[in-house]
């Protein structure tokens, strides 16, 4: 008999929640019972195991991270909505670090297939660098590229692993335009007009997406 006030959306929100004060690596069904004043027994009726509360807090979190994605860059291209896109992810990396971490992990693939929150982090990022002209496989490469220059700063950023005086916003605007210049002259791929926009104009509209 599920406890009274208990649901599974109430269970995940307030793991995530966890995950962002104490670590996503801290999250357990046990501290979570804790949290609720219940046994860890109580929860089991609201997710399967550790395992299935993890993927459920992966998937909160990657539907609010495209949200927050997909509002930054509507009704821009090329560079400006290049520069919006990295902006929320860092908002988002640094604001929420336990739900982030949560993104990183792995999914299953048949999950993914069915969140409409991953299929749409896809379509956003797709669509982003198709106004660069990028087709596949340039658009895997580019996706790969710019996960891993974003995760990466914000993983250093979020353990002071910047120790030089220079201001590390500053940095962060100077690889996103970095960036900018790699997609508008990709390799052996499609080419961006001076703007930064392509044929694939502007943007439609996460665990991660697809790389």
């Amino acid at each position: 008999m599920p406890r009274a006030g208990l649901t599974t959306d109430r269970v995940v929100a307030a793991a995530a929640d966890l995950a962002d004060a104490s670590g996503f690596e801290n999250v357990t069904v046990s501290a979570l019972a804790r949290h609720f004043g219940v046994k860890d027994a109580s929860l089991y009726t609201h997710v399967r195991n550790l395992q299935d509360l993890r993927v459920r807090v992966a998937l909160l979190a990657g539907g609010e991270l495209i949200d927050d994605i997909a509002a930054a860059v509507a009704g821009r291209a090329g560079k400006e909505a290049l520069a919006a896109f990295a902006g929320a992810y860092r908002s988002y990396a640094l604001r929420h670090p336990g739900r982030y971490a949560a993104t990183q992990i792995r999914v299953d693939q048949s999950l993914v297939a069915g969140s409409p929150a991953l299929r749409r982090t896809a379509e956003i990022t797709h669509g982003m660098l198709r106004a660069y002209g990028l087709t596949e496989p340039d658009l895997t490469d580019a996706v790969r590229l710019l996960r891993s220059t974003f995760h990466g700063y914000c993983a250093l950023e979020a353990t002071g692993g910047f120790g030089a005086p220079r201001d590390v916003r500053a940095s962060w605007d100077k690889a996103v335009e970095a960036l900018h210049v790699a997609l508008t002259h990709w390799p052996g791929g499609g080419r961006a007009g001076a703007d930064g926009q392509g044929p694939g104009g502007a943007i439609a509209g996460p665990v991660r997406p697809p790389c």
